[in-house]
């Protein structure tokens, strides 16, 4: 059965797949058609696109803020907009800074420690040199008390203008674990439906073994994050295979047969929406660090799988299902990471502190002087890394589907109002109906033999009409000198 998960998915099946999304209403304006060659599928314009218009949003299909981020940015675990308020997103932030001494320090570029005094007991002059502001480089660097920093936690310090920047009030797991956090009871329910009611340690999780997940997720933090994602597409394709058994099951007995599909054939629809992505081992997918000689390459890889099977065995133990087993494969693990390894879209969610700090600096002299002298203090304990984004990880059904060019015609880019996780593509040029739609998949302002190099990494050698074009100008140079320096 684990042959059939890894097996790639005819045409009909793709076309069959990406039709029902497009009649879901997902991705109004392009579709996915088969290219062939080294891509096999591609998505396409299907009306034209002016420049700098919003070609696509959509929704991840599962994803995971990175665990390093966490301190930085509390957001929903479903859709990761932030959440609580600003005072305590500042709070937050201001934990990790404790030295021991109950304060809070930020180095500056040197590594030394800046003192001052604390709080709204610091002066400001109009010449002051440090700014309360927006260019989040504070020339000095303060120190804050624990008594100030629990005041924004507990909710008792307001702010100036935070009115002005409020965020979604925070939504407990329905599970009760304290580990995940929402926007919304919609998100919350979501989560709990689509995987989380599998993942969750909370007294109300429905996994068989809640000792085995905490060390599944302790052994995630501590290795790589990317097995929680991996976890949340089993968890959410054996929901959905149980969910489509339990409904043929009620529909058979309604009209009175008793004839039912295979648990192999609910599996495979279950895994659809993850049968679609391009899969390569992880171990195999993974490229190798510049560090590393390639004679021990497969030593270094098979590292990772060990790796993998660790993770794997400890998720198995947590919420195995033996009706479904092929899902808790080795070979289907790895390819689940694998396919985040070439597909995947790295996910980063604008700070709310930015915007406010910039709105204190740009506020009139005489609101901002009264400001700073609560703002400031907090500002230069943050340092010159106030305003860290939210960053995660996440697999898109459509977003997947975009093709790299070194000349492209559209970008990953968040407009003031995009404040989640959502996949958001903006044309950089006209784009005409029919036309593929392509971003660049690296710094495309590098040389030839650069891009080619950092695209090795992807698994393909580009051949986009950029490349083509340089690399026959490089030949008939190469011709061209060659000529000139025979007798």
């Amino acid at each position: 059965m684990a042959e059939l998960l890894l097996a790639a998915p005819s045409e009909a099946a793709m076309g069959k797949y990406y039709d029902k999304l497009a009649t879901a209403g997902k991705g109004p304006g392009v579709k996915v058609e088969q290219i062939g060659g080294v891509f096999g599928k591609g998505l396409f314009a299907d009306k034209n696109f002016s420049e700098g218009e919003l070609v696509l949003r959509e929704p991840m299909l599962v994803g995971a803020q990175h665990e390093n981020n966490k301190a930085d940015a509390l957001v929903c675990s479903l859709c990761f907009r932030y959440v609580g308020t600003l005072e305590l997103q500042i709070g937050r932030r201001l934990i990790p800074k404790l030295d021991g001494t109950d304060k809070y320090h930020d180095q500056d570029d040197t590594g030394s420690h800046s003192g001052g005094e604390e709080g709204s007991d610091m002066d400001f002059t109009e010449d002051d040199e440090d700014r309360c502001g927006c260019d989040g480089k504070p020339k000095k660097n303060k120190t804050i008390s624990m008594e100030l920093v629990n005041s924004l936690l507990k909710g008792e310090l307001h702010l100036p203008d935070s009115e002005r920047f409020l965020l979604s009030p925070i939504t407990n797991c329905p599970g009760g674990c304290s580990e995940d956090v929402y926007c919304s009871d919609v998100c919350a329910d979501e989560a709990w439906r689509a995987y989380h009611s599998l993942l969750c340690t909370g007294p109300n999780s429905l996994c068989v073994n809640k000792t085995a997940l905490v060390k599944f997720k302790d052994h995630a933090r501590d290795t790589n994050d990317i097995f929680l994602v991996a976890a949340q597409v089993i968890a959410g394709t054996l929901i959905r295979a149980r969910n489509l058994a339990s409904e043929l099951a009620k529909t058979s007995t309604a009209k009175g047969k008793g004839e039912a599909r295979e648990a192999r054939d609910i599996l495979l629809e279950a895994w659809e929406p993850f049968a679609m992505g391009h899969k390569k081992v992880w171990w195999e997918a993974v490229a190798l660090p510049d560090d590393v000689d390639p004679s021990q390459g497969d030593a270094f890889r098979e590292q990772f799988k060990e790796l993998a099977n660790e993770s794997l065995t400890n998720l198995k133990e947590a919420i195995y299902d033996e009706e479904y087993s092929s899902l808790f494969d080795l070979e289907v693990y790895g390819q689940i990471i694998g396919m985040f390894e070439l597909n995947n879209l790295e996910i980063v969610v604008p700070s709310p502190m930015e915007d406010y700090f910039i709105h204190i600096d740009e506020l009139p002299l005489d609101r901002r002087a009264d400001a700073a002298k609560i703002t400031r203090s907090f500002l230069d304990a943050l340092g010159s890394e106030y305003a860290t984004y939210c960053s995660g990880t996440g697999f898109f059904a459509l977003q997947s589907c975009v093709n790299h060019s070194c000349r492209p015609n559209a970008k990953a880019f968040k407009r003031d109002e995009d404040k989640d996780g959502a996949a958001i593509l903006l044309a950089t040029r006209n784009i005409r109906k029919g036309e593929e739609i392509t971003i660049s998949y690296i710094d495309e302002n590098r040389s030839l033999e650069e891009r080619q190099g950092m695209l090795a990494d992807y698994g393909f050698t580009c051949s986009c009409p950029r490349c083509v074009e340089e690399s026959s100008m490089k030949i008939f140079s190469s011709r061209s000198l060659a000529g000139m320096l025979q007798p």
